[in-house]
């Protein structure tokens, strides 16, 4: 390692040259770094958690099969997002998402049991909306509104223009904003 008081990236960078070199230790902290990120960003896109955790699990097994090729001029995690966006896209094609009722969140204590139904049904349909739109326009949504990457990191994530992604992220907010009208209206 380089130096004890090392900035954050100049730890990932050692851990990804460590990696590189085939220990597996420093690749599992690179896991244990992202992990979190790249389970939500394959979450939003398939709404299944079983999914999202089958197609995190992909992600980082391409993640390290890939490893010795990746070069560090972009950062790590938009490389690892972006195998993980493609795994949720394969996990996708391969199965169409449930919701598993066991799996939904119990109402907060402080809420009515009305409110709790009522913020479960707009949390239902929103992600619903998501769901309908178009893998290209949601895998943008969900790294721009959920993961809260800038256009350039969506562009570098996907290897796309930063137009495209401005156009399909438009594209994206105007479905949704068409699919919930009746429900934005009715608050």
């Amino acid at each position: 390692m380089r130096n004890p008081v090392a900035s954050p990236l100049d730890a990932e960078l050692d851990l990804i040259l460590a990696a590189q070199k085939g220990d597996r230790q420093a690749f599992g902290e690179l896991v244990r770094i992202h992990r979190e990120g790249v389970v939500n960003v394959v979450y939003r896109m398939c709404s299944d958690a079983e999914l999202a955790e089958d197609a995190a699990q992909e992600a980082f097994m391409r993640a390290w099969h890939h490893l010795p090729r990746y070069q560090p001029r972009t950062p790590f995690r938009n490389w690892v997002y972006r195998i993980a966006t493609n795994a949720a896209l394969d996990v996708l094609r391969r199965d169409k998402p449930t919701v598993d009722i066991d799996e939904l969140p119990l109402a907060a204590q402080h809420r009515s049991p009305e409110a709790a139904v009522e913020a479960n049904e707009q949390t239902d349909t929103v992600q619903q909306a998501v769901m309908m739109l178009p893998p290209a326009s949601r895998t943008v949504l969900v790294l721009r509104e959920y993961q809260e990457l800038s256009y350039k990191e969506i562009a570098d994530v996907l290897d796309i223009p930063i137009g495209t992604v401005m156009s399909r992220l438009n594209y994206a907010r105007k479905a949704l904003l068409e699919t919930l009208k009746p429900m934005l209206e009715a608050q």
